[in-house]
């Protein structure tokens, strides 16, 4: 099985950090303006994609948040897991964030192009949460 990881200082509280990844104005601060929730499954909608892509939210604390992908679609998406901790940075200041999305086939063609789009949606995240100012990667 293959994964991506990627490692973000944030200059923002944890607190701030954790609303990001875990609300519905936090996500779409960043990520798409496509969020919808039925229970504990997050819906993200993106354009031009037939359907949302479903991860079911599993674990959100302030240490660790954690979802499994639990849609059809994207096809090489089902079953992957991410897992975003959350720690206090190494200067003392701000949150590191860890971020893992594991699972993926070893020869999955996608992964190139879905590790370049974590890491763009990475930067989304930090700016959105040392700002406050909404910048969403993906608007519909």
């Amino acid at each position: 099985m293959s994964e991506i990881t990627f490692q973000a200082d944030v200059d923002a509280d944890r607190a701030k950090v954790h609303e990001a990844l875990d609300t519905h104005d936090g996500l779409t601060g960043w990520w798409t303006t496509g969020v919808d929730r039925e229970g504990e499954v997050l819906l993200f909608d993106f354009p031009e994609i037939p359907e949302p892509f479903r991860l079911r939210r599993d674990r959100a604390d302030k240490e660790e948040i954690v979802w499994t992908s639990i849609g059809a679609f994207p096809p090489h998406w089902s079953g992957t897991v991410i897992t975003w901790r959350l720690t206090d940075a190494p200067d003392g200041t701000g949150t590191r964030v860890d971020f893992r999305h594991a699972g993926f086939a070893a020869d999955d063609a996608d992964l190139p192009h879905t590790a370049e789009t974590w890491g763009l949606l990475m930067d989304r995240l930090k700016g959105y949460a040392e700002t406050g100012t909404p910048r969403p990667f993906f608007t519909l």
